[in-house]
């Protein structure tokens, strides 16, 4: 938080018709110490901030430049801003900056801490040990005064990486164990438990955690493909257009949410896989056709399954209609990256959006 007493005791003592030898008189400081307060050089010993705050008659928030409701604004804007920007160089500038101005606010250290760390996969130990008492530090302070559980947990998580970078990995499981819940007591199943096995709601949160759970496994699957250590890269593409088709078929022989929607997420890990692990452009755009007719069919299911409809609800970025199609094909036509940006020059690839444009 950016300090403004200095110019809030200009203001005051402005507004109280007074000088700065006057008011160093009062404070029984120097006029050049009044001088300097003014001009952000310096601070007012702690102890004359009551007796300045008496002296304006004004509250020490007041005296500080301290808004509650406009802090909380500017926070909330800054990480709107960097979750636009966390995966660019843009974003580490930000939640630097946040940081360094805010360093108490729970939501900005641990921005700051995940950003400077490698967010929450593939970290590189090395990292994690350069910055690890700021690191503990940041952890300590969020599990000592912060209520929400998410931020608590992840410095649970973040507590754990460390160990393991230090070679304590007992250690860093133990906290996953005690600190964490088992798929058998996640919100979803208690959520799902709360109601009778006749009744709508029940139905409606059953469908609901099934959809949540078939997506979460596709995309496991899409990893065991390419993390396999016994398949080669060709090996590993083919056996993904092979679940691929798979899936693609069980959805349209049965009409069943589930299937394109496994399909949907098997598809997107498999496109990002390709594209990051060595994929060749051919397979990509292959993959990306089945990646668009799958957003395309999932978007259509929407329209008549509400509980499908509501699993995107603030998922879509920038679309509040949840069409995951429209917002799929213009990712694709706006690449952002620079591989991306080289395929829209390819033939084939430009041929494939197209039919979907």
């Amino acid at each position: 938080m950016k300090m403004t007493i200095g110019a809030n005791i200009k203001r005051l003592r402005t507004a109280k018709n007074i000088t700065q030898e006057q008011l160093s008189v009062a404070m029984n400081v120097t006029c050049a110490a009044v001088s300097k307060w003014e001009r952000g050089e310096s601070y007012p010993d702690i102890t004359l901030l009551q007796p300045l705050a008496y002296f304006f008659d004004v509250t020490l928030d007041e005296l500080m430049g301290y808004d509650h409701e406009k802090i909380q604004t500017e926070i909330d804007e800054i990480i709107e801003l960097y979750n636009k920007h966390w995966k660019e160089p843009e974003g580490r500038e930000i939640i630097v900056k946040a940081y360094k101005d805010y360093p108490n606010d729970y939501r900005i250290m641990h921005c700051y801490m995940w950003n400077l760390g490698g967010y929450e996969a593939d970290n590189d130990p090395s990292v994690l040990l350069e910055h690890k008492d700021e690191f503990l530090f940041i952890c300590d302070k969020i599990l000592d005064g912060c209520t929400d559980e998410t931020i608590r947990l992840n410095a649970w998580n973040m507590r754990a990486k460390i160990l393991h970078a230090e070679g304590k990995t007992d250690e860093a499981l133990d906290i996953y164990k005690t600190k964490f819940a088992n798929w058998y007591v996640t919100s979803g199943q208690k959520t799902e438990q709360l109601f009778a096995k006749d009744t709508e709601e029940y139905y409606y949160h059953l469908r609901k955690n099934m959809f949540e759970l078939a997506e979460f496994a596709a995309d496991k699957l899409g990893r065991t493909v390419f993390f396999a250590p016994d398949l080669s890269m060709d090996e590993k593409i083919e056996r993904a257009l092979k679940y691929v088709e798979a899936l693609l078929r069980s959805f349209e022989e049965t009409n069943e949410d589930l299937f394109i929607l496994l399909a949907w997420s098997f598809i997107c890990r498999t496109e990002n896989d390709l594209f990051y692990r060595g994929g060749q452009d051919c397979n990509i755009t292959a993959v990306m056709e089945k990646h668009l007719y799958a957003s395309k069919k999932l978007t259509e299911r929407m329209k008549e399954n509400p509980v499908f409809y509501h699993l995107f609800d603030g998922r879509v970025p920038g679309r509040s209609d949840n069409d995951i199609f429209a917002w799929t094909l213009d990712y694709h036509l706006n690449a952002a990256d620079d591989r991306r940006t080289e395929l829209l020059k390819d033939p084939e690839y430009a041929k494939v959006l197209g039919k979907y444009r």
